[in-house]
């Protein structure tokens, strides 16, 4: 009985780790699609597989480690030659999720995201913090095995550290829902949400390829995606926004016209970013705010229902007598 245990442990961790290495591969290979050159290093303006890698350590635990290095391992082989720097960005690659879930946990991070100090912990501290590891180990290694030039390092190296603390501000939180979601939302809402879709597939492409520079419309719908739908509607707004302004930016389209390679990345990826933080933090406060007032009324009821109950228990209180008049 204990072998046919630890033998159906040992596969169901085979299977875990073989269905994380593929999604970390799936998710590379599907951020290779869009790239930028800053100092002649090829680059994505967003990285997904570094949100996977922080989404399955939040959900699985350090036993999808093995997954995420595997599937690391696989990405560089399918661009390149195996070499053995290709080991240093593995370990890179696989340290910066695991610290960033050490330090979410520390500060007892919630994966609902349901309040405001979860969303801050995401993007201060899986974000901008341990995506700081994985790009100074992968651009350190290209300057030390002379792939870069040590004068391009600083370049490099931010447009590395923003494409992976992309890939943790949009990606993450999407797995996240996706993983917690429990309950369709009512019929009530669908025209709205409709409506939404509908105004964001208009206009997002548009602000993405005006000449105009109009990319500030997006933030109404940010707006109206957290005030009526919490962070399921903002954040999946964020990402759509931000999937077609990477390839308006990659295209040189729009906004993105006439700058060099490294304005292009800088423009890019203050708009991520900023959409990102305000799909995140604006939804998370409006989500607490929600919360607690759900929380004042419950007890507010418990405290009627607690007075109604000890009115009914007590007896009934009896008029006062009259006073006798006085005998003539």
């Amino acid at each position: 009985m204990v072998a046919t245990s630890e033998l159906r442990r040992a596969g169901v961790l085979a299977v875990e780790t073989a269905a994380v290495a593929l999604a970390y591969y799936a998710a590379g290979r599907l951020g290779l699609v869009r790239q930028l050159v800053v100092e002649g290093a090829v680059f994505t303006p967003i990285w997904p597989p570094s949100g996977v890698a922080v989404a399955c350590l939040l959900v699985l635990g350090l036993r999808s480690t093995l997954g995420i290095a595997l599937g690391s391992l696989l990405v560089i082989m399918s661009i390149t030659a195996l070499r053995p720097m290709a080991i240093f960005n593995v370990l890179g690659n696989t340290a910066a999720p695991v610290c960033a879930y050490l330090m979410l946990r520390k500060v007892g991070f919630r994966n609902d995201l349901a309040r405001l100090r979860d969303g801050l912990a995401l993007v201060f501290l899986a974000a901008l913090t341990a995506t700081l590891l994985s790009a100074t180990v992968g651009v350190g290694v290209l300057v030390l095995f002379d792939r870069l030039a040590a004068s391009a390092f600083w370049p490099v190296w931010l447009a590395w550290w923003v494409g992976d603390a992309m890939g943790v501000l949009l990606v993450t939180p999407v797995l996240l829902l996706l993983h917690g979601a429990r309950h369709r939302p009512p019929l009530s809402r669908w025209p709205e949400a409709t409506g939404l879709v509908l105004i964001t597939v208009a206009v997002v492409p548009l602000a993405a390829y005006s000449s105009l520079s109009l990319l500030f419309l997006v933030y109404p719908l940010l707006i109206w995606a957290a005030l009526r739908f919490q962070l399921v509607g903002s954040i999946l707004c964020a990402l759509a926004a931000s999937v077609v302004a990477t390839v308006a930016a990659t295209d040189a389209s729009g906004p993105f016209e006439g700058l060099t390679r490294v304005e292009v990345m800088i423009k890019l990826q203050a708009f991520n970013g900023t959409m990102a933080l305000t799909a995140l933090l604006l939804s998370a406060v409006i989500t607490e705010q929600r919360n607690t007032r759900r929380s004042v009324e419950r007890a507010c009821q418990e405290l009627v229902e607690v007075l109604e109950h000890l009115t009914a228990g007590e007896p009934p209180t009896r008029p006062p007598k009259k006073p006798t008049p006085p005998d003539p």
